[in-house]
């Protein structure tokens, strides 16, 4: 019996387990919360769960959107939601992609080198990456590298050191094996000679002979072939016949560079280079090498030291002698080089030589900069074992002798004036004044022009800073110090004065209008301003003002705190002129007054309704009465046409109306969509009445209609002809729309049907046959909340009787809807533990009992 008792216990308890394990898994989308979700909080992988769960229920994004709102999430967190997931699905198809390319690429290098090829490739990939990073970081360090002073100008691409081929030929330049000698004879003869300088140095002209020019200048080489040519052309004694010696195509040299150059080695150029052209050839000095003495050595000796500071900062070729074959230019290491930094026009490495001193390095640096503190600059030097900082003071600059690693730090100016005075407030010119010796306040005040005619002559004070600077405060009578009746005050460094206006000790006087004027609000107050003149600055009145009767409330100073009763204000009643003349005093305002100007009594402006549908004379009419009704405007209209369906005729009234809508260009175009604005209306309604749990059963639905511009009005237009003036025919107001619909013949049943469908209308049908013809109630309807909406916009839902359902009846032009059961409530995962566990505790109890 007890083993009985436990089986059936233990399979109780499995059949519930069961169960909520189905109601867990049952869940979805539709049943979730997302009131609580934060995106942000969410990650890449928690976002890929949510987007397969989306894609397990079948939901569009749309879809998804909306049911997200309905389940209590905000819009804001929708629009992120979007945006996530769309980029969430770009980053993993291109990374789909790539994956696809490279195992493609992988599979066919596999083939040829099998797996080691896997490994080489990441390797590869690896090595790759680390240059690239490698790279990067040289970059970055090497723009906040100091920059020696003269470097760029042998690395700049936007720079050429090429010698010029196209200018004449330098009466110096020496003649060498290669080189083309144009020989030109003019003037009572005439003869060209064209002629390549042989290894030997020699050139063959006709009819002279050979002539040695090897090693010449120009000028020596023209002089000997002259002296050879005279002896074929006699002209050239006495002048009557001239000879021109040039150079046309120059040889190539070669000359070697070594030492600190960014790229050692020989060079082949042309014979019109010089040291520039070599050095920018090979990429100029290196960061140990010397800009101040570069060296050319020709013959085992040196010919020449170019400085480069010389042209970097005067512009001059100094020692950039030409180059000759076989030279070779030495690049030594420098010897004393410094770092400026700070308030220098030119914060670089420099190199000084051993006779020249600070002075001399500030020049090279562009010297101070205007902001520079230039009484002293701080040197950070290298001893034999430490550091030290010395201070060079400005009279030390050309005595100063650099030591190499020394780095000088010029500072900035202190943000502090040592003689300045400030006055601000009501004068005619606030701002800074030189402290001047003997400097006093009312001199001040005369500097700033005088005082302002709003000046608060009572009192002023000047705010001075103490030598701990700490502030005091020195209050003065202003009006005695400008008149001298007291004694005057000795300004010091930094003392600041203050004059206020009166302006600034009082709160803005204001007054307001409001009602029928033009352009109502708030203006400043003036004094002795009266109602007219308030008026006349609103804009006037409008047409339907009454300027009888016009209110005024003004403010309580003093009121009585322990009465319940006690005045919290005054209010004036007074009458003016229409005209707004000035033939009687106005009444003069006061600060803060309010003032309001009523309507006329019975002014009323035109207020129009309009007609549309099945009627003779559809438009829009002018409400004459203010107790006009449906029936009356339908008169006016001519009644109705032979296609008219009364029964379906609606009332259209607008909502609250907004200032901000209320333009002719706006009220077209309310027109020219009233058609959409209907069927989306409907869409509304209908989505109200499946969401909401209580229905008006008696006029149709309680529809919050803050979202559309328009309510509809359930009329029955065919008891209202029928019986006119009575309860059913209502007052028209401004903006109505009457509108008559022809003759409807079909009904549409939509909502949980098996098979939503519009059909024709047919007396003999009811509310269930209808629903037969959309297939019948699906398994998630909600029968006893099933309604009619019909044409004229009234609705009618189903009532309980006993045990059954009574329907409404259906009309022709009507919709049924069958809204959708509320999804039951499903045990989460949490409360089926607890229940899990709870029967398992049960469970073992009774066990125990039944031993």
């Amino acid at each position: 019996m007890k083993s009985i008792l436990l089986k059936g216990f233990c399979l109780i308890v499995l059949t519930f387990s069961l169960i909520g394990v189905s109601a867990v898994k049952a869940q979805n989308i539709n049943q979730q919360n997302f009131s609580s979700i934060r995106v942000d909080e969410l990650s890449d992988d928690q976002i890929r769960q949510f987007m397969k769960q989306v894609e397990a229920t079948g939901l569009s994004d749309t879809q998804l959107e909306q049911v997200a709102i309905a389940r209590g999430m905000s819009t804001d967190e929708v629009a992120k939601l979007r945006d996530r997931v769309n980029r969430i699905k770009t980053a993993d198809a291109k990374r789909q992609q790539t994956n696809q390319q490279g195992n493609k690429t992988i599979g066919a290098k596999q083939q040829q080198g099998g797996r080691n090829y896997t490994q080489q490739s990441a390797q590869d990939s690896l090595r790759y990456t680390n240059q690239d990073s490698l790279r990067m970081a040289e970059k970055l360090l090497a723009e906040f590298k100091p920059k020696i002073f003269g470097a760029d100008l042998f690395r700049n691409t936007n720079l050429s050191f090429e010698p010029n081929l196209r200018l004449a030929t330098p009466q110096n330049y020496v003649v060498g094996p290669d080189d083309q000698l144009l020989i030109d004879i003019t003037g009572n003869s005439e003869a060209s000679y064209q002629l390549k300088v042989s290894p030997e140095g020699t050139i063959n002209i006709e009819y002279a002979g050979v002539v040695q020019v090897g090693g010449m200048t120009i000028e020596q080489a023209t002089a000997r072939i002259k002296s050879k040519l005279a002896t074929i052309y006699s002209g050239l004694r006495n002048g009557s016949t001239r000879l021109n010696v040039a150079v046309g195509d120059i040889r190539s040299i070669k000359v070697t560079l070594v030492g600190e150059v960014a790229k050692p080695g020989s060079y082949t150029l042309p014979s019109l280079a010089t040291v520039f052209n070599a050095l920018y050839a090979s990429g100029g000095p290196t960061d140990n090498g010397t800009f101040r003495s570069i060296e050319v050595v020709r013959g085992n000796r040196v010919v020449g030291k170019l400085d480069i500071y010389d042209f970097l900062l005067k512009g001059f070729q100094t020692n950039n002698i030409r180059l000759q074959d076989n030279d070779v230019i030495r690049v030594p290491t420098y010897q004393t080089r410094v770092e400026f930094s700070g308030e220098v026009k030119r914060p670089y490495i420099f190199e000084t030589l051993p006779n020249e001193t600070l002075a001399d390095a500030l020049n090279f640096a562009g010297g101070f900069t205007e902001r520079a503190y230039s009484a002293r600059v701080k040197v950070l030097q290298n001893t034999s074992k430490e550091r030290k900082i010395t201070d060079v003071f400005a009279d030390q600059f050309s005595t100063y002798k650099p030591q190499n690693g020394d780095k000088y730090f010029v500072e900035q100016i202190l943000e502090r004036f040592e003689n300045r005075v400030t006055i601000n407030g009501a004068v005619f010119r606030p701002g800074q004044f030189e402290l001047t010796s003997g400097l006093t306040l009312s001199q001040l005040i005369k500097k700033a022009d005088g005082v302002k005619e709003d000046a608060f002559l009572e009192r002023g004070y000047i705010t001075r800073l103490n030598p701990d600077n700490s502030t005091q405060l020195i209050s003065f009578d202003v009006r005695k110090i400008i008149s001298g009746s007291t004694a005057d005050i000795s300004l010091m460094r930094e003392d600041v004065i203050s004059i206020n206006s009166i302006f600034d000790l009082r709160d803005e006087y204001r007054v307001s209008i409001d009602g029928e004027v033009r352009s109502p609000g708030t203006f400043n107050y003036s004094d002795n301003m009266t109602v007219e003149e308030l008026v006349l600055k609103a804009g006037g009145f409008k047409e339907g003002a009454s300027p009888n009767r016009v209110e005024i409330s003004r403010r309580t100073k003093s009121s009585d705190v322990t009465s319940t009763s006690a005045v919290s204000s005054e209010v004036f009643q007074v009458n003016i002129n229409p005209n707004l003349s000035l033939s009687q005093p106005g009444f003069v305002l006061q600060p803060f007054d309010i003032v309001s100007i009523r309507s006329s009594t019975g002014f009323e402006i035109q207020k129009q309704v309009k007609v549309e549908g099945e009627v003779l004379y559809p438009g829009m009419y002018t409400i004459t009465r203010k107790d006009e009704r449906v029936s009356d405007i339908l008169k006016r209209a001519g009644g109705f046409t032979a296609l008219a369906y009364p029964e379906g005729a609606s009332l259209r009234r607008p909502g609250p109306p907004k200032d901000t809508l209320l333009t002719n260009d706006i009220t077209k175009f309310k027109d020219s969509i009233e058609v959409l604005q209907q069927q989306v209306i409907r869409l509304k309604r209908m989505q109200q009445l499946q969401s909401q749990t209580t229905i008006n059963n008696s006029s149709g639905l309680l529809i919050d209609e803050e979202s559309t511009k328009n309510e509809y009005v359930g009329i029955d237009l065919t008891r209202i002809l029928k019986d006119p003036g009575k309860k059913d025919d209502i007052f028209l107001e401004e903006g109505d729309v009457l509108y008559v619909p022809k003759q409807l013949q079909t009904v549409k049943i939509s909502g949980e049907v098996l098979s939503p469908v519009t059909v024709i209308y047919d007396k003999s049908k009811g509310f269930k046959t209808y629903i037969n013809n959309g297939g019948g109630f699906s398994q998630r309807a909600l029968k006893k909340r099933s309604y009619v909406i019909y044409a004229n916009g009234s609705v009618k839902t189903a009532k309980k009787f006993f045990f059954f359902n009574n329907y409404p009846s259906v009309s022709p032009g009507a919709e049924i809807f069958v809204p959708k059961k509320d999804p039951a409530k499903r045990v989460s995962a949490a409360e089926l533990v607890g229940i899990t566990t709870g029967l398992a505790s049960l469970a073992a109890i009774i066990v125990s009992l039944l031993k």
